[in-house]
Formats: structure tokens, sequence, C-alpha cells
């Protein structure tokens, strides 16, 4: 599939990612009491989808954003749904960073792995 023009800036996928795994990772929490499957593989696929839809050098912004987006759409839903208790915040966000790790690994490595070998295909040889 063929994108029409350049591509999203590094703003418009920020956004996009963002919303879509807080989105996700809200409605999760809320329905489930945590997270799991649903929202790794959207953070997945938000990576895959800034990758593929990002104007060129929107890669960097492409890897770093899913998990940054995931720890404050986590801290808020947990937030709204449980209140402010201290203790319960932190067991409860270190649960759900440890429900979505696989997850997180796995884009990561992806997503470094595209960064690193875009980087180095447009070093110049010699």
């Amino acid at each position: 599939m063929a994108i029409q023009g350049p591509g999203l800036k590094r703003e418009g996928v920020v956004l996009l990612q963002s919303l879509a795994i807080s989105f996700v990772t809200l409605v999760e929490s809320w329905l489930r009491g945590g997270v799991g499957f649903v929202t790794g593989s959207v953070i997945c696929t938000a990576l895959y989808g800034g990758i593929r839809f990002g104007r060129k050098g929107t890669i960097y912004v492409s890897v770093v954003t899913p998990p940054l987006a995931f720890a404050v759409s986590v801290l808020f839903s947990i937030a709204v749904l449980d209140g402010f208790k201290l203790s319960r915040v932190g067991i409860d966000f270190i649960a759900s960073l440890a429900s979505a790790a696989p997850f997180l690994i796995i884009s990561a490595l992806y997503g470094w792995f595209i960064y690193f070998n875009t980087k180095a295909k447009s070093r110049p040889a010699g």
C-alpha cells in the first residue's frame, strides 16, 4: 500500500502512538483490572505504524515514544481507576510494566535494529 504524500511528521507520530497506547491501556485497565496482551499488541503495532507511516528521519521518535507513552498512560490510568494511594500506585505500576515487558522488549529490539540499520545504510561507504 503506497502512502500518498510524505508521511507523518515527528509530532504526528508521537500524537498517534500516544493516543492509541493511552486509549487501549485505559480501556484494558478498566475492563480487566490491568494491562496484558491487548495493550502489548498495540504497543508493537504503534511502533511498526510509526516506522512505516512516518517521514524520513522519524524512526528515532517512533522507537522512543511507545515505552514512554505506555508508562505515562499506565500511571494516569492507575491514578484515575485506583486513586492516589502511593503504595497501591507503585505496586500496580510495577505489575503493569511486568505484564507488558515481553512486548516492550520485542518492540524495542525491533525498533532499535531498524534505527541502527537505517543509520548504517545512510553512512557513506569507505
